[in-house]
C-alpha cells in the first residue's frame, strides 16, 4: 500500500500525470522509473532491510504507478492488481456470505460474471438495478446492505449514475459506493469529489492507452480500508508484473493529451453519427438528444470518446463490422487506435440475453472506442461501414 505525497496533490493534471508519484532513480539520475525485475531483495540481517522484502508485497515500479493514478484521483492510496477483473474480485473479498451488494445491471460483462456466477456462490447476494435512478438503488437496500457498485459510463449503453445521490444513498444505509471510473478516468469525472469511497479502473484501458498490458487499480482515502485491501492485495496475490506496471505509468504520462483528442473525435463522430442514422440509434452523453446529457455536463467535463450505436440487427452489425477498415474489430478500449466491437457477442457474452434486453443490449448494438487518429479519416472510414443502412 503506497502513499501519495501531499506536494503532489497540489499540482495541475498534467504536471501529476507526469510528476506524481515518482523521483528520478537515486542511483543513477535516470528519468524515467526503473523496471525493478526481480522476486526478492536482499536483507543486511535479520529484520533489516530497505523497506522491500517480497516482491508480490512490494516492487519499486508497482508502487511508483500506484501513487500516481492515487494522486490523479485525489486519492490517498492505490493500490494495483494485475487486471481489472482481478480488482473487482480483490474489492469483493471485502465482504463475506450474508453481505448484500447493489449493483448497476448495465456493467461490464466481466464483473457481472464475476458477481452472478463466482461470489454468489460463496453466499454474497446480489441485486442489479437501474442505476440511473438513485430511488431504485435506495429501495433496494436492506440490512444487510454492504455496498453499492455502479459504473459511469456505463458499458455499453452509456448510462450515468449520478454519484451524488447515489453516494447519499449509499452512506445513508451504512454502505460503500464505489465507482468503476473506466470510461470517464480521472481527466474527466472525479467521484471521490460526489462522495465515493473505492473507485477502480482497469488500467488497460485510457490510463494505459496503449493496449499492450493488461491491468487494474483500486483508489481509496480511508486508512483502515486500505490497509484491509493491501492485506488482499498481499496475501490473494493477483499483483501485476513490473512492467506492466512500467508501461501503465508511460500511458498516464500522456494521459492529459489523449483524452481531448478521444473526446474531440467522440463529439464530432457522435453528431454525425446522430445526423446520418437519427438521434435515437446513437448513445452518446455528449449528445443532447442523450437523457443524461444534463447530468453529464454537470458531473464530467468532457464526455470521451464511446459511442454506441443501434444498427437494427445482428445481421447489419455484422455488415457494418466487415466494412470499417481504419476502426478494427476487436474486444477492449481506450487505446489510441480506434476499435469496433459487438457487446453482446464479445464483452457481454456471458450476460443472459433477456438480462442484455432489459438495458438495451440488442443483437444490433455495436460499440465504438474512437481513437486519436485523424477526424476526417475516421469519419470517412464510418461513413463508408454505415453506407450500407
Amino acid at each position: 500500500m503506497t502513499r501519495v505525497f501531499d506536494d503532489d496533490l497540489a499540482r495541475g493534471f498534467g504536471t501529476r500525470a507526469i510528476h506524481a508519484g515518482q523521483r528520478p532513480d537515486m542511483m543513477s539520475g535516470a528519468i524515467m522509473p526503473p523496471v525493478y525485475l526481480t522476486s526478492t531483495y536482499v536483507q543486511e540481517g535479520l529484520g533489516k532491510h530497505k523497506g522491500y522484502e517480497y516482491a508480490r508485497t512490494q516492487n519499486p515500479t508497482r508502487e511508483a504507478l500506484e501513487r500516481n493514478v492515487a494522486a490523479l484521483e485525489g486519492a490517498r492510496h492505490g493500490l494495483a492488481f494485475s487486471s481489472g477483473v482481478a480488482c473487482v474480485d480483490a474489492l469483493m473479498k471485502l465482504f463475506k456470505s450474508g453481505d448484500h451488494i447493489i449493483c448497476g445491471e448495465n456493467v461490464y460483462g466481466g464483473t457481472y460474471r464475476l458477481f452472478d456466477k463466482v461470489y454468489r456462490n460463496f453466499g454474497i447476494e446480489y441485486t442489479f438495478v437501474d442505476a440511473r435512478d438513485p430511488q431504485l438503488i435506495a429501495d433496494a437496500c436492506t440490512p444487510r446492505t454492504k455496498a453499492i457498485v455502479v459504473e459511469t459510463p456505463t458499458n455499453p449503453v452509456m448510462r450515468l449514475t449520478d454519484l451524488k445521490a447515489a453516494a447519499q444513498v449509499a452512506h445513508k444505509a451504512g454502505a460503500l459506493l464505489i465507482v468503476d471510473n473506466t470510461f470517464a478516468t480521472p481527466f474527466f469525472q472525479h467521484p471521490f469529489e460526489h462522495g465515493a469511497d473505492i473507485v477502480f479502473h482497469s488500467t488497460t484501458k485510457y490510463l494505459n492507452g496503449h493496449s499492450d498490458m493488461v491491468g487494474g487499480i483500486a483508489l481509496l482515502n480511508d486508512d483502515d480500508l486500505a490497509t484491509r485491501l493491501a492485506f488482499i492485495q498481499n496475501t490473494a496475490g493477483a499483483v501485476p508484473g513490473p512492467m506492466d506496471c512500467w508501461l501503465a505509468l508511460r500511458g498516464t504520462k500522456t494521459l492529459h493529451l489523449r483524452m481531448p483528442r478521444h473526446d474531440a473525435n467522440g463529439r464530432a463522430i457522435a453528431a454525425w453519427l446522430a445526423k446520418r442514422l437519427g438521434h435515437e440509434r446513437v448513445i452518446y452523453p455528449g449528445l443532447e438528444s442523450h437523457p443524461q446529457h444534463k447530468l453529464a455536463k454537470c458531473q464530467m467535463t468532457g464526455f470521451g470518446g464511446m459511442i454506441a450505436v443501434e444498427t437494427g440487427s445482428q445481421q447489419n452489425a455484422d455488415a457494418v463490422l466487415r466494412r470499417v477498415r481504419i476502426f478494427s474489430l476487436a474486444e477492449s478500449l481506450g487505446g489510441v487506435e480506434s476499435l469496433i466491437s459487438h457487446p453482446a457477442s464479445m464483452t457481454h457474452a456471458s450476460v443472459p440475453p433477456a438480462t442484455r434486453a432489459k438495458f438495451g443490449l440488442t443483437d444490433g448494438l455495436v460499440r465504438l472506442s474512437c481513437g486519436v487518429e485523424e477526424q476526417d479519416d475516421l469519419l470517412g472510414d464510418l461513413e463508408h461501414a454505415f453506407a450500407i443502412l
